[in-house]
């Protein structure tokens, strides 16, 4: 993966080799951070990249920093303003991930959360698809369960619960499928490995609540108002039964990475017809469409990054 050039960290932006951390930091040595992902898109017919929703990301970001007893002057809008300045410095002009990082900075060993250092970084990249087969997905139901809340926050983006992802991921795909889907203690689907879940049955709309231990999505919000304003679909969110996945018309997956990525086959059990189907490919073509800035009635939802 191509490295960044620049870096906002510790209160400024510096060369990315500048950007260092001692092996003995908290955050290293037990998972005390908390990151956020979001995407700059470029509209080339514009010449000009927009943030999706940096102020609701960045919100996110703050809440779970208080869920680690971490306290910040930040406010979303100045972190907006800071990407901003650090995406003018790179000067992409093609779509971008944005990985800002809340973390306990101090050195040291002792696990606590109180009377230590807080930080925040901010780097920006390329990004392309993550997954390859983002119209065709082939899942799993994996054998690992969701942290759950009472463990683990999982409406934060905690870095110490990434390692449960990590377990599901890697062994889904040495296992030859793309991604897994993960269970709550009570066998409710949860999510993905770092995605949300949507399921068509029935000419419902369905996802699984913030109660069943999923992160609280920003594409999955937006997901959610699109299909009831622009497709007029009702939208429901209740618990959701493992055996509905493979019955089900339409499975499809969202996140900030993601985007919207079809599931065609769970289990080696073909999903509705076996190809991506109608509301997944709509919402697709909508949703590219509002991240891009091209439909007025969103245009709230972007902020521009290079000044006109």
């Amino acid at each position: 993966m191509e490295k960044p050039t620049h870096a906002y960290f510790e209160g400024k932006i510096v060369p990315y080799a500048e950007a260092k951390i001692g092996i003995l930091t908290h955050a290293l040595n037990y998972g005390t951070g908390a990151f956020g992902g979001l995407r700059g898109d470029w509209n080339p017919e514009r010449e000009q990249m927009y943030l999706f929703r940096p102020g609701d990301h960045y919100r996110r970001l703050l809440n779970s920093a208080k869920l680690l007893c971490m306290s910040f002057d930040h406010t979303p809008e100045s972190l907006t303003a800071i990407t901003k300045e650090l995406l003018r410095k790179e000067g992409f002009r093609e779509n971008v991930y944005v990985r800002p990082l809340v973390y306990k900075a101090s050195e040291g060993i002792g696990v606590k959360l109180h009377g230590l250092d807080d930080e925040i970084s901010i780097v920006a990249l390329p990004f392309g698809l993550y997954l390859a087969n983002d119209t065709d997905a082939h899942v799993t139901i994996s054998s690992w369960r969701r942290v759950d809340d009472n463990v683990i926050p999982a409406r934060g983006k905690i870095t110490g619960a990434y390692a449960n992802s990590a377990l599901i991921k890697t062994d889904a795909q040495r296992a030859g499928f793309d991604e897994a889907l993960v269970l709550t203690q009570d066998g409710h689907i949860s999510e993905g490995s770092a995605e949300n879940l949507f399921m068509v049955r029935d000419g419902v709309l369905l996802t699984p609540p913030v109660t069943d231990n999923v992160l609280e999505g920003i594409t999955r919000r937006s997901v959610i108002e699109l299909a009831q304003k622009e497709l007029a679909l009702s939208v429901m969110e209740r618990p959701i039964d493992r055996t509905e996945v493979y019955i089900c018309d339409e499975l499809f997956m969202t996140g900030t990475a993601a985007q919207i990525t079809a599931i065609t086959r769970v289990d080696h059990r073909r999903v509705g017809s076996g190809s991506m189907g109608p509301v997944a490919t709509r919402l697709r073509e909508i949703f590219h469409d509002v991240v891009i800035g091209k439909v007025e009635k969103y245009r709230t939802w972007n902020i521009p990054v290079y000044k006109k």
